[in-house]
């Protein structure tokens, strides 16, 4: 295609100067050129195609960044990139050293706050419009919300503040039925009734057209009329839930007539409380292979363009998603007390196989990962095994609801947690660093790591079994390619694996690190160190006598994980040793303490050490320093 406007824009400024009747060409330009780049690197496809007419309107119609655009989630943020002076980095998008796929205040002053999880615009954007006010300024605030984003309790604690302080902010709901799965809930269902029912403007002037049609009286009766326009309105008008709330209700509005979407923003943009304007959009809007299958082109690889065939390798082992979904399904058959919940990642978890099989035990709650915790506790405090499936960095929404309730009630609730460790593009906002610290600080707490899908299968039956709250978190993408045993086993608690057993050194590797570290003993051997390697299998509890012995024994201890330094598997280590008074030199290596970028996984990987061949240099220098207890004395062999 060739562009006609795209390449002059190179801000809101430049967008401004095309003429408004051209405004869809430009629309135009800015999804192909997005299914163009997107098609040859990857990234969030459907919901930013959803949006661009609105996008353009805001920026056509806003001054930003002096007036503050806050996109929720950011998914739906790619063509507000192209247009803010982005658009000829737009094919670095989520590679290493290129730009976010998701609004970071470092990256533009278009980008006001940074974001990735749902539902925290509201929130952030009613304190810019709170700050504005206390300073005297007057610029605008606008929140760009997903419908989906409504079911968080965040969105929901923002739009109560909201509707109380009632400050000039605008808050705009993207609605198009989806969040990555389609949306749940009863929020779900009333907004559906809106699109389907009459909007309030409209039945609004109605009402008073009627009135004053009555001659003579009508201007009077219409004074006099309040009680029964306020009853018509209970009775008829969809959007009285935000008037009640102290909103301003507009729309719904077809989010991708920018002839419409400019006119009303004309209009809202001069109320003077809180407003909230309803938009109706489609998903994948304008390629028919994303207007087809929204949630398979939500987050995308590379794909033909011209026939929506994703451009993938052949797996050489089944994905641990995969195979935790398959897993479920056969303990589920075996056992009706299991019951599995989501938040809106039925398909992400691996949990869409178990939801047909199971209608009845399976539960996608919405973006609602505190309530789903407190929803898992109630079923156990029922007798039944509840399994919430849900990404390790979304867990961290419902860490109270992990301290007060599934542990101060010690109740048998197992967390899946998927997409543990560096997860790549998707950045610092998902990768799942934290979960092994911030879950061992919990009491009465089994956190298992499996090295490879087969031990998944074995872990999450234990976990099943454990009389009390555990859980198991694995990585993003395929497993090793091991066979998986036909029957489940239960693994004693607490207690590691030795898979090769040697001199000098002692490698204690947790879950994904278990096959490089197994590499790089090899490799180690070569020049001369042998090192036994422990599949520690649990970072809480951890098999302290094994631990204790390969102290006393062994010249150093390394070990491995792939989480956070601070406070991680390998500082549970130390502070055991320290605790018995067990002289030991430790090596730990981790991801470093420190906010880790968007990039190829075995391209962080390598950055930080947690390669075959980092492990091998880390441990190689650790003993050049003279860290070992005595010192390490290994020769160098040819590797011809």
């Amino acid at each position: 295609m060739n562009y006609q406007y795209l390449p002059n824009i190179d801000s809101p400024a430049d967008l401004k100067k095309v003429p408004r009747a051209a405004l869809p060409i430009v629309a135009e330009e800015v999804r192909d050129y997005l299914v163009s780049v997107v098609s040859k690197v990857g990234g969030h496809l459907a919901s930013s195609l959803g949006a661009v007419e609105l996008t353009l309107a805001l920026h056509y119609t806003f001054d930003a960044p002096r007036d503050k655009i806050v996109w929720d989630v950011g998914h739906q943020a790619y063509g507000h990139k192209i247009l803010t002076g982005r658009r000829d980095r737009f094919p670095t998008v989520r590679q290493y050293g290129g730009i976010s796929g998701f609004p970071v205040r470092d990256e533009s002053p278009y980008d006001t706050f940074n974001v990735a999880h749902a539902c925290t615009a509201l929130s952030g954007a009613l304190g810019m419009a709170v700050a504005r006010d206390l300073k005297g300024d007057d610029f605008h605030v606008i929140a760009v919300v997903g419908d989906a984003g409504l079911t968080g309790g965040v969105a929901l604690e923002g739009i109560n503040n909201l509707g109380q302080l009632k400050k000039k902010l605008l808050v705009i709901l993207n609605d198009n039925e989806m969040s990555i799965s389609p949306s749940v809930g009863a929020l779900a269902g009333y907004l559906n009734r809106i699109v389907h029912g009459q909007s309030y403007h409209h039945l609004t002037n109605e009402v008073e057209k009627m009135i004053l049609s009555v001659p003579r009286l009508g201007p009077r009766l219409l004074r006099l009329s309040k009680e029964i326009v306020e009853s018509a309105k209970t009775l008829l008008i969809p959007g009285l839930f935000f008037e009640e709330l102290g909103f301003g209700y507009v729309g719904p509005v077809n989010g991708h007539s920018i002839e419409d979407l400019l006119n009303v923003l004309a209009k809202v943009k001069k109320q003077p409380g809180p407003t909230l304007l309803h938009v109706v959009t489609q998903k994948g809007k304008g390629y028919p292979h994303a207007e087809k299958l929204p949630v398979k082109f939500h987050g995308v690889t590379q794909f033909d363009i011209s026939t929506g065939a994703f451009h993938k390798a052949p797996a050489k082992a089944p994905s641990y998603t995969s195979v935790f979904g398959k897993a479920m399904c056969e303990l589920a058959e075996e056992d009706s007390r299991i019951v599995a919940i989501t938040a809106a990642m039925s398909e992400g978890t691996g949990l869409d196989d178990f939801a047909r099989r199971f209608p009845d035990r399976f539960f996608d709650v919405g973006i609602a990962e505190q309530h789903a915790i407190d929803f898992a506790c109630g079923l156990a405090c029922e007798g039944m095994r509840p399994v919430a499936a849900i990404y390790s960095t979304f867990l961290q929404r419902a860490y109270d609801q992990l301290v007060h309730d599934v542990c101060l009630m010690q109740l048998p609730v197992t967390l899946a947690l998927d997409r543990a460790g560096i997860v790549g593009a998707d950045g610092p906002t998902h990768h799942g660093l934290y979960d092994l610290a911030y879950l061992s600080a919990l009491p009465g707490m089994v956190v298992m790591a499996p090295k490879d899908e087969n031990e998944l299968r074995h872990m999450l039956a234990t976990a099943l079994a454990v009389d009390g709250p555990a859980a198991v978190r694995y990585p993003r993408g395929n497993g090793i390619g091991v066979e998986l045993d036909p029957k489940f086993k239960r693994l004693e608690i607490g207690k590691a694996e030795i898979l090769r057993e040697r001199g000098d050194i002692a490698i204690l590797a947790l879950g994904s690190m278990v096959y490089p570290c197994l590499e790089a003993a090899t490799k180690l051997a070569s020049w001369g160190m042998n090192a036994t390697v422990i599949n520690a299998r649990f970072m809480k509890p951890l098999d302290e006598e094994l631990i204790g012995a390969l102290a006393a024994e062994k010249q150093f201890l390394v070990t491995a994980e792939e989480g956070t330094e601070a406070g991680g598997f390998g500082a549970q280590v130390a502070a055991l040793l320290q605790d018995r008074k067990i002289p030991a030199s430790i090596l730990r290596i981790a991801v470093p303490d420190r906010i880790i970028p968007h990039g190829a996984p075995n391209l962080l990987h390598a950055k930080y050490g947690l390669d075959t061949d980092g492990i091998v240099d880390r441990i190689k220098k650790f003993a050049d320093r003279g860290s070992a207890r005595p010192a390490v004395r290994y020769r160098s062999v040819s590797r011809s």
